[in-house]
């Protein structure tokens, strides 16, 4: 049996790269190593503390932000990935120093306990906003007229990536609903 012919591995082949995007509104160019997580970037690189590293394998959504305005669990995406997007935390969605309607949203109707998975229940909360102003169904999806409607079931099979080990899901569900109304 003859050996299979090989080809040299290029030297630039798991050499660090230069990305730029955008976190929060502040551009950053970074040098970044090819396996590094959107989520270790934003917390080990940029020093963005707001999402945060749970099970680190996609399971309980505390990783959740925008990445070109939809959501994403930043733990799964490499970091070379992103060049030239544009990344929101949960941090990221408030204005000119005010709580944005769903930061003041659950805080109003307790949409959290110890807080740790906040971030990002109100990025993905954020996503499912524009996934209803875009009338994007759902699996449980009833239309009416062909729009998603404010029901119970509705924002819990959006928001249901998302783990809370607290059990602040009714509180979660109220303030994505009272937003979402008001719209």
């Amino acid at each position: 049996m003859r050996a299979a012919k090989t080809e040299p591995i290029p030297e630039t082949a798991g050499a660090v790269r230069t990305i730029a995007l955008r976190v929060d509104g502040t551009e950053h160019r970074l040098t970044v190593d090819p396996r590094r997580t959107l989520l270790d970037l934003l917390r080990e690189q940029i020093g963005d503390y707001s999402a945060k590293k749970g099970c680190d394998h996609g399971q309980c959504g505390a990783c959740t932000v925008l990445l070109d305005g939809r959501r994403v669990l930043s733990c799964l995406i490499l970091a070379l990935s992103c060049d030239g997007a544009d990344v929101t935390t949960a941090a990221g969605l408030a204005e000119d120093g005010e709580l944005h309607s769903l930061h003041q949203s659950f805080v109003d109707h307790d949409g959290f306990q110890c807080g740790y998975c906040t971030p990002g229940q109100i990025c993905s909360a954020a996503g499912l906003l524009a996934e209803f102003a875009d009338g994007a169904p759902s699996h449980v999806t009833e239309s009416v007229a062909g729009t998603p409607q404010w029901t119970d079931e509705e924002i819990s099979e959006r928001m249901s990536g998302n783990l809370c080990r607290c059990g602040a899901y009714a509180g979660i569900v109220a303030a994505v609903r009272e937003v979402g109304e008001q719209r």
